[in-house]
């Protein structure tokens, strides 16, 4: 193993750097701690708070229409305070939490138990499942290695280098595919270059960074392009339909290129601060890469194809946004066609789904399951006609921003199009009351909807970063609390500064 690189210590070894077993790091055996009992309690406290209070104010949106919170939007929010306690004081295993989500719905006949446990089948999952079974099958092939090992040859022995090579290939690759499926293409070619690091199966700081700072980066990176998430496609329909007015591709990037790629220099710059490295370098990285690199030797039947079934994937989603043909097909059904076709050529096999990390799984599907409870409840339209209603008569200024925070707190709650879908509408309909453009409007929500950093279930590739089991969940969200504020801050000097000097409108034409 790599010994530690520090100033005034000898010169590292000459033998060979064996690569260790890069499977993520598990945790020890979990024990029900009075720690964990005490935060089981404090979550059915919270739930009970919430549901026994008395029904609190109608809201009102700036047209007059009253939207109440019902009994079962009460519930629906004691449930969702219950499991955010759970998921970040790891009160249970968060897929545990992810089903007691389900069963708090169905028991307290907040949505009928077929709606409650449907959402744990929700397409948004299957892509997770999509982009994991690519992850194991780039894996098994070796192809991780061959990405590790070229990005090590790039980036050099630095682990600060190392920390920013990382993002910047994660954030490129969310330009072009969902970040989910960049997160899990990048993700196994990090464990195999942290296992080059200190001691395996340990947490380090320098993991943390690693693969926190990746799952920012690919929230950062996916507000670039359309092809980065359906959110963007979302939003910019609803905009079509509520302004009348077609937004293009390319404007969507000329606007959030610069937002996007300033966020990914910001959070490896956060990640140096939270977690700086134990080591400043890893001796030999880049010779030894190199050497490994080399004795892999030429691509093997498996690894091309699991290349090209990827790629051909991938190709297809981002022709949707250009071929009106292949528009109405489910990006998911798309995306799982590459499981069908890595088994249906053997490069899987059905030991291989012994590897699926199902807690992830039931994770998102939890995460999906009280996002649209809270949406058809009306609970989250409540909640954003509420907020927004406080602003109605502010400066211009005030309401954007307030209308920033809201999303970025939301989006890590529910889905980031159900945010998106929640707050974009009223925004819309508010800023002409205030006078603001409806394209501010629309760029700062795209934005924030993108960086849901706080939660491990506010974006799929929050949770498979915590696959590699070096944080935990309120590890993730002490790290995303200073990245949500640089966020904020990013958007409030787009909207007062950037924007207006690219052409943006901000204040509508009189």
């Amino acid at each position: 193993m790599v010994t530690s690189g520090r100033e005034g210590m000898e010169p590292a070894p000459t033998t060979e750097v064996k690569v260790a077993d890069v499977a993520p790091v598990h945790p020890p055996r979990e024990r029900m701690t009075y720690r964990r009992w005490f935060f089981l309690v404090l979550g059915f406290s919270a739930f009970l708070a919430v549901y026994l209070a008395g029904p609190p104010p109608y809201a009102v949106d700036p047209v007059g229409v009253v939207v109440p919170l019902t009994r079962e939007g009460k519930a629906a929010l004691g449930v969702f305070i219950l499991a955010v306690i759970w998921w970040v004081f790891d009160a249970l295993p968060i897929g545990v939490t992810g089903i007691a989500v389900g069963v708090l719905q169905a028991l307290l006949q907040i949505r009928p138990a077929k709606a409650a446990f449907g959402d744990f089948m929700d397409p948004a999952v299957w892509f997770i499942f999509g982009s994991l079974i690519i992850g194991i099958a780039f894996d098994k092939t070796g192809l991780t290695k061959r990405l590790a090992y070229r990005m090590v040859r790039v980036v050099g022995n630095s682990t600060r280098r190392i920390y920013l090579g990382a993002f910047v290939i994660t954030a490129l690759l969310s330009h072009a595919m969902a970040h989910t499926a960049a997160a899990a293409t990048v993700f196994p070619a990090l464990l195999v270059i942290y296992s080059f690091y200190g001691e395996p199966g340990r947490p380090t700081r320098f993991g943390k960074g690693l693969f926190i700072g990746m799952a920012f980066a690919a929230g950062a990176g996916s507000i670039v392009t359309l092809l980065g998430s359906a959110r963007a496609v979302v939003g910019l329909a609803l905009f079509r339909t509520i302004v009348d007015r077609r937004v293009s591709f390319l404007e969507v990037s000329w606007y959030l290129a610069p937002i996007g790629w300033l966020m990914v220099f910001l959070i490896w710059r956060l990640m140096l601060r939270l977690y700086p490295p134990e080591q400043e370098t890893i001796p030999g990285l880049r010779r030894e890469a190199e050497k490994l690199h080399a004795a892999l030797g030429r691509m093997r039947r498996r690894e091309l194809l699991a290349a090209l079934i990827t790629i051909g994937i991938l190709v297809a989603l981002a022709a949707q946004t250009f071929i009106p043909a292949l528009e109405p097909l489910n990006r998911s059904a798309i995306l799982l066609l590459a499981t069908l076709f890595l088994f249906m050529t053997g490069v899987l096999t059905s030991r291989d789904l012994d590897k699926i990390p199902w807690n992830i799984i039931l994770l998102f599907g939890g995460a999906m399951s009280i996002g649209f409870c809270l949406w058809e409840t009306g609970a989250a339209q409540w909640l954003a006609v509420s907020w927004l209603g406080l602003f109605q008569g502010a400066h211009w200024a005030v309401f954007l921003l307030a209308l920033a925070l809201l999303v970025l707190l939301i989006t890590n709650v529910v889905m980031n199009v159900a945010a998106l879908s929640i707050s974009l509408p009223v925004a819309l309909v508010t800023a002409r009351y205030l006078g603001i453009a409806p394209d501010i409007v629309l760029f700062i929500v795209l934005v924030a909807a993108g960086m849901p950093f706080l939660t491990l279930v506010g974006a799929a590739p929050n949770a498979i970063a915590h696959g590699s089991g070096q944080f935990k969940a309120r590890e993730f969200a002490v790290a995303g609390l200073p990245a949500s504020l640089i966020a904020f801050c990013v958007i409030a000097l787009a909207m007062l500064v950037l924007w207006p000097l690219m052409g943006m409108p901000i204040l509508a034409a009189r």
